[in-house]
């Protein structure tokens, strides 16, 4: 197939175009002018700049692909204001599915994210409620009814996936969370119970391989993509301080007061423009449970993640510390 992947210089959307490429798929990599494209590098791809608020680019970028991967979003810029994210999130996955439909209705893989469910009764699953905590995750709510209307309504095939935790070589969202621990300088917040889910980044890519296929039982449904197990936040980092040889963090900083400070920074960083220092979305990591069945994505989809957490947490430290980043 000929494949259109959003977000193609992205972390996940990077690593996907890699799995689509070497199945043998043309890829379509939409990008913005300007933008780094270092872990693109290596994959073949052929380029094609534009961006999510543009409409006609966008009809040109689907023009003659057989699917759509939607993996763009603005994501963990709290200096950013809230109509940027509706802009990008909402409205360019409108003008997107808008393109696909106007090209015949292209198959369309949205990635959502589990934090539409928020914090969570864990293991939730698929029909968990919505329970958004935060802008980023409301605009993926927004974004979710969009192209399920538009399915719904106008018939575009539509599979909605829900990925949460993603991490592996290239990530960049759980650096300071290693990092800090192999140097033996990350404070734990809060009593360390709350469960997290962490899901590595090719098995997210292989779902949405799997999710691509678009038959009668996909087509308008929304699957959790997640690893294998789930564990509390103290088992987790008790993980990777052993991978890295050290001992477990021993600072302990309390919960109330430190999400307090990080809705001051937020108030007083956004109207300037800058990232915060603290903000509540990265508490969250301590406080809210994130913990998810994969029950329907194994029967439907015939998906089952491969990469062993142990093994997973050990590739990950090992390619932080090759890039010199740990």
């Amino acid at each position: 197939m000929k494949v259109l992947v959003t977000g193609a210089n992205g972390f996940t959307g990077s690593h996907l175009s890699r799995l689509l490429n070497e199945a043998g798929h043309d890829v379509r990599a939409l990008v913005r002018p300007h933008s780094d494209r270092s872990l693109l590098e290596g994959i073949d791809v052929e380029t094609f700049e534009g961006d999510l608020t543009h409409g006609p680019r966008l009809r040109e970028a689907v023009a003659s692909v057989d699917r759509i991967f939607h993996v763009a979003a603005v994501y963990r810029e709290a200096r950013l204001s809230d109509a940027t994210y509706r802009q990008v999130n909402v409205e360019g996955t409108r003008l997107l599915a808008e393109a696909a439909l106007a090209e015949g209705g292209i198959p369309f893989v949205y990635c959502s994210t589990c934090g539409v469910h928020g914090e969570v009764a864990p293991p939730a699953d698929e029909d968990s409620p919505y329970n958004p905590g935060d802008i980023y995750q409301r605009t993926k709510v927004e974004a979710e009814r969009v192209v399920l209307g538009l399915h719904r309504d106008r018939g575009l095939p539509v599979v909605v996936l829900r990925p949460v935790g993603i991490y592996g070589p290239g990530d960049r969202r759980f650096l300071k969370l290693f990092r800090g621990v192999a140097r033996r300088k990350f404070p734990m917040i809060g009593k360390g119970n709350v469960l997290y889910h962490l899901t590595h980044v090719e098995d997210v890519a292989r779902g949405f391989i799997r999710a691509a296929d678009m038959s009668e039982a996909v087509n308008g449904e929304a699957f959790i993509l997640a690893g294998a197990r789930y564990t509390s936040i103290n088992e987790l980092v008790e993980l990777i301080a052993d991978k890295a040889g050290v001992a477990p963090p021993w600072l302990r900083l309390p919960a109330g007061p430190m999400y307090a400070a990080a809705a001051v920074c937020e108030a007083v960083c956004r109207p300037l423009g800058i990232e915060p220092p603290l903000h509540r979305r990265r508490l969250d990591f301590f406080l809210k449970d994130r913990a998810f069945k994969i029950d329907k994505a194994r029967e439907i989809l015939g998906w089952e993640p491969k990469v062993e957490l142990d093994a997973g947490v050990a590739q990950t430290l090992a390619w932080y510390r090759k890039a010199g980043w740990v």
